[in-house]
């Protein structure tokens, strides 16, 4: 394992920052992909509490550059010579209701959400096939199998992500190169805080849908007592990357396979009565 190496975005913190040093825990070299170096104090500091600190290198990328992900992917080929296991982990949760919600707002989400994940794949895919060995682990969510209101910026660009990586683990199959889904539920990380961007006009006065958007606000924080560590998620993705035949997805979180499993069972209008009914109690 001591010359294996592992690309994981999005690691300022929540899965990111974890997953980056429990790789590091597995043997990996881990570079460290983050927008702004200058906040890898946190991941640094995490990697010294556990000695691993020398097995990790921060490296500056823009998910949504493509200047930034070609000097990227020039250094890591160069230095590193290999990849063994990339983890698309970089995103955020736009929240809104459509009507008001800009396309603008739309493409932002998905310019990091999507096709941040697109290109940075594709930025490794020679170098993976070339190997006939790696594996491809993106972070999708409960949100790209069971859709809810207000979240539809979020909720699409996942659904997106669940569909390209079927798409893209038949191709790359041949070639011994693994693509995985996580579905992690409601976890304790910061893509309900800092990491969430609600549309401003859902929360106007006169918005017609701001009663319905604070509901749903509500809805979430009252669940977070419930909301899993985030080290399990960490956990079961360093499991994966040194798994020889890995499935293709693995849901994690409390309550998240019988979500899934009652929404695909239930007739579409009852499960439009479930969801309403439990919101409308907020």
């Amino acid at each position: 394992m001591k010359n294996r190496t592992a690309v994981v975005t999005g690691t300022s913190s929540g899965f990111g920052l974890i997953t980056s040093v429990e790789l590091a825990r597995k043997g990996f070299t881990v570079i460290a992909a983050m927008r702004n170096p200058d906040k890898s104090s946190s991941l640094m500091q995490e990697a010294k509490i556990n000695g691993v600190e020398s097995n990790i290198i921060v490296l500056e990328l823009d998910v949504t550059n493509e200047k930034s992900i070609l000097s990227f992917q020039t250094r890591v080929i160069e230095e590193f010579e290999r990849v063994d296991v990339l983890v698309n982990n970089a995103g955020y949760a736009g929240a809104g209701f459509v009507e008001e919600i800009s396309m603008e707002e739309y493409r932002k989400q998905f310019e990091t959400n999507v096709f941040g994940v697109f290109a940075v794949t594709k930025a490794f895919l020679p170098i993976m096939r070339k190997q006939k060995q790696g594996c491809i682990i993106n972070l999708s969510s409960i949100s790209g199998k069971v859709a809810f209101p207000g979240l539809s910026p979020y909720i699409a660009s996942k659904y997106a992500i669940e569909g390209w990586s079927e798409s893209l683990r038949l191709e790359m199959q041949p070639f011994g190169v693994k693509v995985v889904l996580i579905e992690p539920g409601s976890y304790k990380t910061n893509i309900w805080s800092t990491g969430k961007q609600v549309a401003l006009e859902s929360l106007q006065s006169h918005s017609p849908y701001r009663k319905y958007m604070k509901r749903i606000e509500q809805y979430i924080a009252d669940g977070e007592s419930s909301f899993g560590d985030p080290n399990d998620v960490a956990t079961k993705i360093a499991e994966i990357s040194v798994l020889k035949n890995p499935e293709m997805r693995y849901v994690i979180g409390r309550g998240v396979k019988a979500s899934i499993f009652i929404k695909n069972l239930l007739p579409w209008k009852l499960w439009e009565k479930l969801v309403i009914r439990e919101l409308s109690r907020k």
